[in-house]
């Protein structure tokens, strides 16, 4: 029997690829303007194409070119999040919030057997683009069913909450349920050599560097309690002025906890001053390599861009578990 072909547009790095090919989907090809993930997804995504394209631009036919449809095509559209997410800046019109309209586009021009959207929760209040892409759905014929799930529900040792979308033109589809057994930090990265901050990386792991730190963050990370300890635990001569006389953003310059899921990775998940990013007794931020753990990234998968960009390619993944557990669900729903 013909497996299901899937076309993957705002790959990146290959998270949701590298998912939906573990669950027994055949991605022919990732789609993404940044060509500084193009090796990286090629080199462990065997058989999957990465083409540098911007989809506003990119003809149909150049997408669908050479893609065998007999057991079904699959489209996924995970398109970027920085603009729902709530730390967007407000009353800026971010242009990247209408990409989902040309994935809408794509879908009326090709009228895949499924599709699938993923993004930050915000995604889902307010917006006009998504109501426009959810009509579109409708006109075309699909079935659909929204969810805003969490990734440590899938195994992923870390909280993570996302809006998903999965449609299908063959009947009812449901988000699968998560029930996997919680993951921790200890789960995803205890196992990992020593290492210290800057380029001194692991000759024995890939990927196993963390940044450099000044003298004053590596003095402030030193004084931060191991196991959960945050920048409010440390003498205030230590902290920045913006936090001498504001209350919020607690987790930056905060420590990870071992026994817990890890907070949500962002784009800058090696930087201490960006969120709750410290190793939980190290003198460090993650390093490239445990980012990738917690985020459900094989120790396999190696990333092939300098350390700050593959942070990035990690921090905005689709977690490969959670990813493996959506396409489950849809080749579940085509063999019914």
């Amino acid at each position: 029997m013909a497996r299901i072909a899937c076309i993957d547009l705002f790959c990146g790095a290959g998270g949701l690829t590298r998912g939906l090919l573990d669950a027994g989907i055949r991605v022919v090809r990732g789609v993404d303007i940044d060509g500084t993930a193009k090796e990286t997804y090629e080199r462990n995504n065997p058989g999957a194409e990465f083409v540098q394209a911007d989809i506003r631009d990119i003809p149909l036919d150049d997408i669908t070119d050479g893609v065998d449809r007999r057991g079904g095509l699959l489209l996924a559209g995970c398109t970027p999040c920085q603009p729902f997410s709530r730390h967007a800046p407000k009353g800026v019109d971010d242009e990247r919030r209408s990409l989902i309209g040309c994935v809408g586009a794509l879908v009326e021009g090709t009228l895949p057997d499924y599709v699938l959207v993923e993004n930050v929760p915000g995604f889902r209040e307010n917006n006009p683009y998504r109501t426009a892409f959810l009509e579109t759905l409708h006109r075309c014929g699909y079935h659909m069913d929204e969810q805003v799930v969490d990734a440590k529900d899938y195994g992923v040792p870390q909280t993570r909450r996302r809006y998903v979308l999965l449609a299908s033109r063959s009947g009812p589809i449901s988000v699968p349920e998560g029930g996997a057994r919680p993951r921790t930090v200890r789960d995803a990265i205890q196992g990992f050599p020593r290492i210290g901050a800057g380029p001194n990386d692991s000759p024995e792991v890939k990927n196993h560097v963390s940044p450099g730190l000044s003298d004053r963050l590596l003095e402030r990370i030193r004084l931060t309690p191991r196991d959960g300890g945050s920048r409010r635990n440390t003498p205030r001569k230590l902290w920045t002025g913006c936090h001498l006389n504001h209350t919020g953003h607690t987790d930056t310059y905060g420590r990870m906890r071992w026994d817990a899921p890890a907070p949500t990775l962002t784009c800058r998940c090696t930087s201490l001053s960006n969120g709750r990013f410290g190793h939980p007794e190290q003198h460090r931020a993650i390093s490239v390599r445990e980012a990738a753990a917690i985020q459900s990234f094989g120790n396999g998968y190696v990333f092939c861009s300098h350390m700050s960009r593959n942070a990035a390619h990690i921090g905005n993944a689709v977690p490969p578990l959670m990813a493996k557990a959506l396409g489950k669900a849809i080749v579940r729903h085509a063999a019914a």
